[in-house]
């Protein structure tokens, strides 16, 4: 089925496709699913994605678009369009001490621009250009998954080739249709998140352009490669997480373009082989391509402390109550806490809030508390997937298990507490770029499934219906947000000891 979909758009391809089903595994052999050729596939994933969110575009300001929209004195003509460049994202300077360092001027220039073209505060063109981003970045993903699940393979005209159509199909949709998405689209301060992952994306893309083969064989683009850190820079401008793309970009070339055994190379800088050049580590010029990545990396990073002037931001106990606690242990415990309710968000997106902060989460500070459990499950299950992402003997396997778990963490880490402290318990828009790696995950765990089950169309039912539910909770969820009064109301049961809540709603 695979090749008939492609040999009529390329010509001689069922020998490439033969040659590669002999090397590599496909996920979509035992999978009962949908088989769309790629721009039918993208056309299904863009209306779905719309239908999720369209009640939303003759929403309201809510919530904080009132301080980063209407209160923000960059978006309007008067103010001198290079202030947005020493100005924080709510219009504050970076060189004050009360300022957030929230340093993304081009997610402004893109409100002014909507205030510019609308004549002043009218919030559905701003709704409606966070709807189409939503979009774009879902089809997108349609690309990249093809890629992560797949492989990165190209025709002899240097076509990239989509050796996992159905499994691609299915993580973009299950992408597409995740409510847990509903505070980036509906809530117009939530394009900094869009903004960042169209740019992520246009980044990892970019870098895997870098290795489309030619005629003189396996060669890779410097220009490309150059491209992919300029475009990782545009995304962090839009939002600090566009960082991490430059870190996934080196994990996927190891991985996928030099087929690097991570487990057999940490053995061998253990026992000091000298035969590091064996087992990959020089191969196809990755070295000088991580080192590329590195100093982009740490220059854009330099330049965004220099800009930033002063000190880490100032945050207050009600923000984020873990990271004052005196103990270290009570730190630890509450963060992984607070790991463990992100990673039930993405399984269970039932229970969504605007704001998780100011004793809607109260701390844990005993070994003695119920909720342990939550920290040991999530450990338990990392731990699971990062023996297997590591030890398994199947190379493919070991691939896409470790993509899934970089996708899912790396760009969370900027959220996580670890390298300075945030501004909120749990924040729903920071799952955006995560959800990739969620996707990749259940994905995979689905097409295992389908190798083992007999009856593989009730599966492939069951993971319909999850998506149909989904698109009905996205739908649900983004007409909370059309209003104050309805997204406050609707935080009332999910986080009834919330002082901002109860405040709120008052």
């Amino acid at each position: 089925q695979i090749c008939n979909q492609h040999n009529a758009e390329v010509p001689n391809l069922e020998q490439v496709f033969h040659r590669m089903a002999q090397t590599e595994p496909s996920l979509d052999h035992d999978v009962s699913w949908f088989l769309l050729p790629s721009y039918w596939a993208k056309m299904v994933v863009a209306l779905i994605s719309f239908l999720c969110f369209a009640n939303s575009y003759d929403g309201d300001f809510v919530f904080d678009d009132s301080e980063a929209i209407i209160n923000n004195k960059d978006l309007r003509a008067e103010t001198p369009l290079g202030d947005l460049w020493h100005h924080d994202f709510w219009g504050s300077k970076l060189s004050s001490n009360t300022s957030h360092k929230s340093y993304r001027p081009l997610t402004v220039l893109t409100f002014r621009i909507n205030y510019l073209f609308a004549g002043g505060f009218y919030p559905v063109g701003f709704h409606v250009i966070n709807i189409i981003l939503h979009c774009t970045i879902s089809v997108l993903m349609v690309d990249v998954f093809s890629i992560l699940l797949g492989g990165l393979q190209f025709s002899n005209k240097g076509r990239r080739l989509n050796l996992a159509p159905k499994t691609s199909l299915i993580a973009a949709l299950l992408f597409a249709v995740h409510p847990v998405h509903t505070e980036c689209v509906a809530g117009i301060v939530g394009r900094a998140d869009l903004l960042c992952a169209l740019f992520f994306l246009l980044s990892f893309l970019g870098y895997c352009k870098a290795f489309r083969e030619n005629k003189e064989g396996h060669n890779f683009s410097i220009f490309w490669v150059l491209v992919s850190v300029i475009l990782g820079a545009v995304a962090m401008l839009c939002k600090e997480q566009g960082i991490t793309i430059l870190g996934l970009n080196a994990v996927f070339d190891a991985l996928v373009i030099n087929k690097l055994n991570v487990l057999e190379l940490i053995q061998k800088l253990l026992h000091k082989d000298k035969s590091l050049e064996n087992a990959g580590l020089l191969r196809k010029g990755l070295l000088f391509r991580i080192t590329l990545l590195m100093s982009g990396g740490a220059t854009i990073l330099y330049v965004r402390w220099r800009i930033m002037g002063t000190g880490p931001p100032a945050f207050t106990e009600v923000d984020n109550p873990a990271s004052f606690a005196d103990s270290l242990f009570v730190r630890a415990i509450n963060y992984n806490y607070y790991y463990s309710l992100n990673a039930w968000l993405l399984l269970c997106p039932w229970w969504l809030c605007f704001d998780w902060s100011m004793g809607c989460i109260p701390l844990i500070k005993s070994v003695s508390d119920w909720r342990i459990i939550a920290l040991a499950a999530l450990w338990f299950c990392l731990i699971g997937l990062i023996c297997q992402a590591l030890c398994s003997e199947d190379s493919h396997k070991r691939r896409i298990l470790t993509l899934g778990l970089g996708f899912l963490i790396i760009p969370f880490l900027p959220a996580s507490n670890l390298f300075f402290r945030v501004g909120f318990v749990i924040a729903e828009r920071v799952i955006y770029l995560p959800s990739i790696g969620y996707c990749i995950l259940f994905t995979y765990g689905f097409s295992l499934l389908s190798k083992q089950a007999k009856k593989k169309k009730i599966l492939a039912a069951a993971v319909l219906g999850i998506l149909v539910i989904n698109v009905m909770r996205c739908a649900l969820r983004s007409s909370q947000w059309r209003s104050e009064e309805q997204l406050f109301r609707s935080a009332l049961s999910v986080c009834p000891l919330n002082a901002k809540v109860s405040h709120s709603c008052g």
